[in-house]
């Protein structure tokens, strides 16, 4: 209701609603933005080695992935906002239980059940909840300027969230210990999904459809488009899974020494960079459609990933790197948008599940890999993997969907 008891409009309604969703994924991107810096520093202090650091991340993908797929389907006839709820408090018990480690095993179950994100907020349960309510909520015409502004308050927030991952080492010259710091940083991550939950309890978002007009099946005629975008997704995560976040900041450390201020202070800038691509990526898309956009700025950014891993310089490898950064991700609100729109409403839900899982379980088999190749002293190999293959998908993904338009390019 608006002053005076009158009635808002639908607009200001549904602005505050996405607004909420803008929120939320602000919180959750600081925490995972500083989560996927330390991972690694804490698992290593823990007395981890760098084939049990990548295993990790595998198995935090693939628990993960299995999430995403039930709530993706649950979402079809739950309420959206009690599964963001029921997220949020999962995201609160695995910042707390990371905080308890006692064996290997119990580091591994907590990496599967919980949410601490190894590529730092790309794969989340969260995500295929926000899509298909955000995309509800805007008009065709504005869908990739939303996804694009959604985005762009992720990245800066994760952004901060690496920024922060500094924090330890202000706290040990303050007297705390390396590991209570550490542990620290884990507590703030449970914090921060009480925070998200009391957002998510202000959307007062249901099924989006009534029980009588609720489909059989989760997906029906998009089904072959949403399965195609799936399997070449897939390929694009199995080769970004050999270059998440945490295993950057691995290789860093180990090639070049970078301490972990540094690395934070990099990946700050990193966050920016790509936070910067998301309004461009909205704004070209406008001009060259989605397909093309994805697709021609993700080629350039995979050859900076692999010239990055083949000179012997820091400053030259950070910057190929930041390059790298300011082109990657911009394919990240043209693709959500493009899902969203080539699917019918009913579909979005399993749509955004459907195609984040095979990304999830494509993902969760790298990370292992590429720290295997890690500790057999291939360090550079997994970037290089990582770029060749992306290059693949984006002329794969060109190549199938150049002439699947979404209502406002046809």
């Amino acid at each position: 209701m608006g002053p005076g008891g009158a009635e808002q409009p639908s607009h200001e309604r549904n602005g505050g609603r996405a607004a909420d969703i803008y929120a939320a994924r602000a919180l959750r991107d600081f925490g995972d933005g500083f989560a996927a810096v330390l991972l690694p520093v804490y698992l290593a202090a823990i007395g981890l080695g760098p084939l049990e650091i990548g295993v990790v991340a595998t198995v935090a993908l693939l628990g993960s992935a299995l999430l995403t797929l039930g709530i993706g389907f649950l979402a079809v006839r739950a309420d959206r906002r009690t599964l963001l709820l029921a997220a949020s408090g999962l995201m609160i018990a695995t910042g707390l239980a990371y905080t308890q480690p006692r064996t290997y095993a119990l580091v591994l179950l907590v990496a599967f059940m919980g949410t601490i994100n190894p590529s730092s907020g790309s794969v989340s349960i969260f995500v295929p909840l926000e899509h298909a309510v955000l995309s509800r909520l805007v008009a065709d015409a504005d869908r990739t300027k939303a996804f694009a502004r959604y985005s762009l308050l992720g990245a800066l927030a994760a952004a901060f969230g690496a920024l922060a991952a500094t924090s330890p080492d202000f706290l040990v010259t303050a007297g705390i210990s390396r590991l209570t710091a550490l542990k620290a940083m884990f507590v703030l991550y449970a914090v921060l999904g009480v925070a998200g939950g009391l957002v998510y309890a202000r959307i007062p978002v249901g099924p989006e459809t009534s029980p009588q007009e609720r489909p059989a099946a989760a997906l029906g005629p998009s089904r072959v488009i949403v399965y195609k975008l799936a399997a070449l997704f897939s390929i694009d995560a199995f080769a970004g899974g050999f270059a998440v976040q945490s295993l950057i900041a691995l290789w860093l450390f180990s090639k070049f020494g970078l301490s972990l201020s540094a690395a934070g202070l990099f990946f700050f800038w990193s966050g920016v960079l790509s936070a910067a691509s998301f309004p461009a990526a909205a704004w070209l898309s406008n001009r060259i459609g989605l397909v093309n956009t994805m697709v021609f700025t993700h080629i350039p950014s995979s050859i900076c990933l692999i010239l990055a891993a083949l000179v012997p310089n820091l400053d030259v490898s950070l910057a190929f790197l930041l390059a790298r950064a300011a082109l990657s991700q911009m394919d990240v609100p043209t693709r959500s948008s493009y899902v969203m729109a080539v699917v019918t409403p009913p579909e979005r839900s399993a749509a955004a599940s459907v195609t984040s899982v095979p990304r999830s379980l494509a993902a969760a088999a790298s990370p292992a890999i590429a720290g295997a190749l890690f500790a057999a002293g291939f360090e550079a190999w997994p970037l290089v993997i990582c770029g060749a293959l992306k290059i693949l998908y984006d002329l794969a993904l060109l190549w199938a969907f150049r002439h699947i338009k979404p209502p406002e390019e046809r």
